[in-house]
């Protein structure tokens, strides 16, 4: 199969489809890999790595969708992409259809098979494409709160673990998922006042048992949260329903009961987020102030240590490729009911119900879908 990688293209993304070692992988199973040039070259893995890997390097993102049967990437497509995918050809990446109904749209029209890395599932009924982003993403909300934090940045002037003599910031985590898990351990470990919220008395009961006591554990109700928040100096928004839209937990009006200079991280921003007042942003204008309250609410917050986060995605995913190059995307998504599970786009249909409910389009069954791509 020929697979290709293009050089992604949405602002200050600098994370890459594949590394050096992931196309090695590929080539060795008897795959051709196609790579746009300089498409690792922002975080060190050099088109001569490519080659030595057993890459052929060809010259713009036109040559790669062009020739390439499955196309790998990180972020989701922009509009210049999707017109690029044919009827049948299949793509490989983070979508987060949800909130995007444009994109939604163009993928149908294009006739594509779209694999959706955010609803890939386990045995466990994890999500383990999701899962080495969403460690990296709540381990830089905190990094990316404190920064905020600091009064030249429009925040309250507050160190996270302030000193002695001098309390700690008090960090509220909504969601104990992945990343909310992360976000509170990387918190915690530089001295703040911790408090994580959840709706699973279970995930609270194991967080409680896995750090002593050292994290406090609330209920995820709405009095808890307006509670919660209220003397907070950081809050990291880290709920995931996957495929669907995040639920709004914070709204415009609660934000009047807040600190002034006050952050709010909303790593849930790829799936709509989950503040109301929230809206994407970027890694070159990553904060806006609403009411006082400062906002980060970058989309693609991994990108910002891309080869760290590169590294870690290639090492998910890579089994995943290796299914669909050797098996056949058709046979593979047949054989494997958790890689079906991330299948959102076949040929015009959608195909995950969550996405399609969110989208307010026709839902197709996957395996219904699939025979009548044949």
């Amino acid at each position: 199969m020929e697979i290709g990688v293009p050089k992604e293209i949405k602002n200050h993304e600098y994370r890459v489809g594949l590394t050096p070692s992931g196309v090695r992988e590929l080539v060795a199973h008897g795959h051709k890999v196609l790579v746009q040039a300089h498409a690792g070259q922002a975080i060190g893995f050099s088109d001569e790595q490519y080659l030595e890997a057993g890459a052929s390097i060809l010259p713009d993102a036109e040559s790669v969708f062009a020739r390439a049967e499955l196309v790998i990437k990180v972020k989701e497509p922009q509009p210049v992409e999707c017109r690029m995918l044919r009827p049948g050809q299949v793509l490989f990446t983070y979508l987060h259809l949800a909130p995007d109904p444009g994109q939604a749209a163009l993928l149908v029209e294009s006739g594509a098979v779209a694999i959706a890395y955010e609803t890939v599932t386990d045995e466990r009924g994890g999500l383990p494409l999701l899962a080495p982003m969403s460690e990296v993403a709540g381990r830089m909300a905190i990094q990316a709160g404190a920064h905020a934090l600091e009064k030249a940045q429009g925040g309250r002037g507050v160190l996270l673990s302030g000193v002695p003599g001098v309390p700690p910031a008090r960090v509220v985590v909504l969601g104990g998922g992945v990343v909310g898990l992360n976000a509170a351990r990387t918190a915690m470990g530089l001295g703040a006042d911790v408090t994580i919220l959840d709706k699973s008395l279970p995930r609270l009961r194991e967080i409680d048992n896995l750090f002593g006591g050292h994290i406090k554990t609330l209920f995820s109700s709405q009095s808890h949260i307006e509670a919660a928040i209220r003397d907070a100096d950081l809050v990291v928004g880290a709920v995931l329903v996957p495929g669907a839209a995040a639920p709004r937990l914070v709204s415009r009006s609660m934000l009047k009961s807040m600190p002034p200079g006050a952050v709010l991280v909303d790593v849930a921003i790829d799936q709509g987020g989950c503040f109301e007042t929230s809206r994407p942003t970027t890694h070159q204008n990553p904060t806006y102030v609403v009411d006082g309250i400062v906002h980060y609410c970058v989309a693609n917050m991994p990108g910002g240590v891309a080869r760290t986060a590169t590294q870690a995605l290639t090492h998910a995913t890579l089994p995943y490729a290796l299914a669909l190059a050797d098996q056949g995307w058709r046979a593979a998504l047949m054989a494997n009911p958790h890689l079906r599970n991330g299948l959102n786009v076949c040929r015009g249909r959608m195909t995950h119900p969550a996405v399609a409910e969110a989208l307010g389009l026709p839902y197709v069954e996957p395996l219904l879908a699939l025979a009548q791509s044949e």
